[in-house]
Parts: structure tokens; C-alpha cells; sequence
């Protein structure tokens, strides 16, 4: 009789970070805690001020973040259809990772988060978080 191991499927985030992928995951990790890997590229590429990350990836309880420097032939492109989605344990966790993330963000609607269902921030990597509970 073959035994089936169960297998756990993980699904993750890919951001692309054009230059600062260390410097993203390294904030993402003092907002959400985990492990960080980086594979670096062997040597200093044009147009990168530092050796360029090949892949990197964060990961924790609540989320896994995977990010390279290295963009597609076409570039990267900042736009507004796409965000990332946490469900927080509940207002008071929410409240707490919109802190963390918006101690550098560049903008922030005000008003009262506590009631609202979900809440989109934007970090200084332009990267849009929405936030559920």
C-alpha cells in the first residue's frame, strides 16, 4: 500500500524592489518578525550601486515575502492594481502593523481605522498594503 505524504502547499508575495530588495525585507522583518534569506548576485551588475540581490525572501507567521533587484526586461512599473492582502487577528494587531509600516509611509488617509473592514496603506517602497480584520 503507498503511504501519501501530506504535503503544505505555501503560497507568498514576489515584489520586485529594482535596488533596495535588502533594505525592503530587512523593514518588512521589524514589521512582521521571521527569518530572512538573500541570495546574492556573484558580482557588482551596471546600474546597481551595490551587488544586486538574486532572491531573497522573509519569512514569517503571517506572511512570506519573496523579492529580487532584478527588474523584467520591461521594467518595473509602480501602479495601483495591485496590493498586498493581510487578515490581522484583529483591530488592536492592525493598528500595530499600520504603525510599523507607516513609521516611514508617505501617505496616509486619517480618520478611524478601528470600524473600517479593510484599510490600504502605502510604505516607502510604494508597495500598497490592505489590511483586513
Amino acid at each position: 500500500m503507498l503511504v501519501q505524504e501530506s504535503v503544505k502547499i505555501t503560497s507568498g508575495i514576489f515584489i520586485t524592489f529594482s535596488g533596495n530588495c535588502k533594505k525592503a525585507l530587512t523593514f518588512y522583518q521589524t514589521c512582521f518578525g521571521g527569518r530572512l534569506h538573500f541570495e546574492i548576485f556573484p558580482q557588482k551588475l551596471p546600474g546597481y550601486p551595490e551587488i544586486p540581490v538574486l532572491s531573497g525572501s522573509l519569512i514569517s507567521e503571517s506572511i512570506i515575502i519573496y523579492g529580487s533587484d532584478l527588474v523584467h526586461n520591461e521594467g518595473r512599473n509602480i501602479g495601483n492594481y495591485l496590493s498586498v492582502f493581510l487578515q490581522c487577528k484583529n483591530a488592536e494587531h492592525r493598528r500595530i502593523i499600520i504603525g510599523k509600516l507607516k513609521s516611514v509611509h508617505k501617505t496616509q488617509s486619517p480618520g478611524n481605522h478601528e470600524e473600517q473592514r479593510l484599510v490600504e496603506i502605502r510604505d516607502v517602497f510604494d508597495v500598497r498594503w490592505v489590511l483586513g480584520i
